[in-house]
């Protein structure tokens, strides 16, 4: 029997749901995804790294690389660019290797029109509330930065039904088990996901 082919992996959410934190768990663990790492023109923020968190563009070499097509998807997002590089994308399912994307949902719904056969996963918050919360301890937002947030929280939340699955982030280790149990399902699949870039 042949192995399955490599997934294009999905994870987005709401800002401040714990996307990095769910990533950095992963990490920690050892697990051998490709860990796609998204150009950005926004500023760095205390304690993050340069090709790890996000590559920090100027706008200008942004704006070539989306020009030049070199982004699989872009957006932006309260005002800065992100973009997802393609030829690392595809590079890395060319070999073999399940290859994980964390964007925002409006980049997922972007990927699922141009690439059907990623698996989309939606990080949610255990409540609204719950999410209110985590953004204002961030304190990384003036007041109308952070109601501009959960206001388009709220309506990304909206968006579930576009995804192929939802993990509530209750506790981050258990989000993560969530996660591992749902690639596990779709490595079982009968039909499988080919993916073509």
């Amino acid at each position: 029997m042949s192995l399955p082919p490599p997934l294009l992996l999905v994870l987005s959410g709401p800002s401040g749901v714990g996307k990095d934190a769910v990533l950095q768990g992963m990490k920690a663990r050892g697990l051998p995804f490709y860990w796609v790492v998204t150009v950005t023109t926004r500023k760095h923020r205390l304690k993050e790294q340069e090709g790890v968190d996000y590559h920090f563009l100027s706008t200008e070499m942004f704006d070539r690389m989306r020009e030049s097509g070199e982004l699989l998807e872009y957006a932006r997002v309260y005002d800065h660019w992100y973009g997802v590089p393609r030829a690392t994308v595809r590079q890395a399912l060319a070999e073999g290797r399940d290859t994980l994307l964390k964007i925002d949902v409006q980049g997922a719904t972007t990927i699922k029109n141009r690439v059907p056969e990623a698996v989309l996963i939606f990080l949610s918050p255990p409540s609204i509330e719950d999410l209110m919360a985590r953004l204002r301890q961030r304190r990384t937002e003036s007041s109308q930065q952070l109601a501009l947030r959960i206001q388009k929280a709220q309506d990304e939340m909206g968006r579930i039904p576009m995804f192929d699955y939802q993990v509530v982030n209750d506790r981050v280790e258990a989000a993560i088990d969530r996660i591992l149990a749902i690639i596990t399902a779709e490595k079982s699949r009968t039909h499988t996901r080919r993916v073509r870039l």
